[in-house]
C-alpha cells in the first residue's frame, strides 16, 4: 500500500545567493501540482547567502519520498542546505531535563493546549526527580545519571537513545549539565538550550541571587542552539522582563523562569515549524 501523499509541504533552503533561485524553486512546485501557500525568503548581503521556506498545497498528491527525489537535481544545482517535510506530521522531540521543572511542565502544558506541535518520544534525566511528571504524560522516561567518571557512557547513551526514538530534535529544558564538544558536533543544528541572559555577568549555582546584589533592572532568557562554545551557540529567541527595587532574590528567580519558559517556547516552536534557518553563528528566523 503506498503511503498517503502529504496535503501541504514546508521547503526549507539555504544557499549561495544567484540568480534564479525563486523561478526554479516556485517552477519546481509547480510543475508538481503543489500550489505555494506561503513563502518567505531573505538575502543576507554580508555572507552572501540566501534563505527560504515555502509552504505549498499538495493538489497534485505527490508523494513526499517522490518530490525529495525530484528536487534533487535543483538542490545540487544551487549547493542548497535543504530540507522538505510533511507540515501535518509533528517534530519527534527528546527532552533533557534536572530537577527544575518549570520548561518542562510549560511545554506540556502548551501541547495539551495545541499551541505547540511536537511529539515528545522520550524525557530523559540525569535526576529521577521529574519521573513522576513523565508518567502522568504518559511519555517515557529515562534516567542516565552523570558523574565525572561515567560522563562519556552517559553521552553515548543519550545519542543512543536519540537513535532509538527517532527525535529530530533535543530541548535542553534546564539540563544542567555541559555537555561535551563531541556531543555538541553530534547534534549541530537539532539542539536547543535555554539558559538567564545574565551569562556572562553572573555565572554559577545562583545567577539571580547575584543579580539581586547588583540591582539588576532587567530580567532576560536566551533559547540558542547547543555547541562548544558554552551559551555561546547561534540565538533563536531571547525574552526580556523589567523589574525595580523591590524585587528580592525569589522575585527575580520567579521572573527568570518566566522569561526562561516564554524563550525556550517559541525557539521550540519556530524551529519544529522549520522558520529557522542557520547562518553561520546567527540564524535567520522567519515569522
Amino acid at each position: 500500500m503506498s503511503p498517503t501523499p502529504p496535503a501541504d509541504i514546508v521547503l526549507k533552503l539555504s544557499c549561495t545567493d544567484r540568480i534564479g533561485i525563486v523561478h526554479a524553486v516556485s517552477g519546481f512546485l509547480a510543475d508538481h501540482g503543489c500550489n505555494i501557500t506561503s513563502s518567505q525568503q531573505f538575502d543576507d548581503p554580508e555572507s552572501g547567502r540566501f534563505f527560504m521556506r515555502v509552504q505549498a498545497r499538495n493538489g497534485g498528491a505527490a508523494e513526499l519520498a517522490a518530490l525529495r527525489a525530484g528536487f534533487e537535481s535543483i538542490a545540487g544545482s544551487f549547493g542548497m542546505d535543504w530540507t522538505m517535510v510533511d507540515a501535518a506530521v509533528p517534530m519527534r522531540v527528546m527532552v533533557l531535563v534536572s530537577k527544575f521543572d518549570h520548561c518542562l511542565n510549560d511545554m506540556l502544558y502548551r501541547i495539551r493546549s495545541g499551541a505547540l506541535r511536537i511529539d515528545i518520544a522520550v524525557i530523559v534525566s540525569n535526576h529521577p526527580d521529574l519521573e513522576p511528571i513523565a508518567r502522568a504524560a504518559g511519555i517515557p522516561f529515562e534516567h542516565v545519571p552523570v558523574t565525572p567518571e561515567t560522563k562519556p557512557a552517559a553521552e553515548r547513551r543519550l545519542l543512543e537513545l536519540v537513535d532509538e526514538h527517532g527525535a529530530e530534535l533535543v530541548v535542553l529544558a534546564r539540563y544542567m549539565q555541559v555537555l561535551s564538544d563531541g556531543l555538541c558536533r553530534s547534534l549541530a543544528g537539532r539542539a536547543i538550550n535555554i539558559h538567564h541572559s545574565f551569562l556572562p555577568g553572573f555565572k554559577g549555582a545562583k545567577p539571580y541571587h547575584q543579580a539581586f546584589e547588583r540591582g539588576v533592572k532587567l530580567v532576560g532568557a536566551t533559547a540558542h542552539y547547543v555547541t562548544g562554545d558554552l551559551d555561546e551557540g547561534p540565538i533563536i529567541e531571547q525574552e526580556v522582563f523589567r523589574v525595580d527595587h523591590t524585587y528580592d532574590a525569589r522575585a527575580l528567580t520567579l521572573a527568570g523562569r518566566d522569561a526562561e519558559r516564554a524563550a525556550l517556547f517559541r525557539a521550540v516552536k519556530w524551529h519544529s515549524e522549520n522558520k529557522v534557518l542557520l547562518n553561520g553563528h546567527r540564524t535567520v528566523v522567519f515569522p
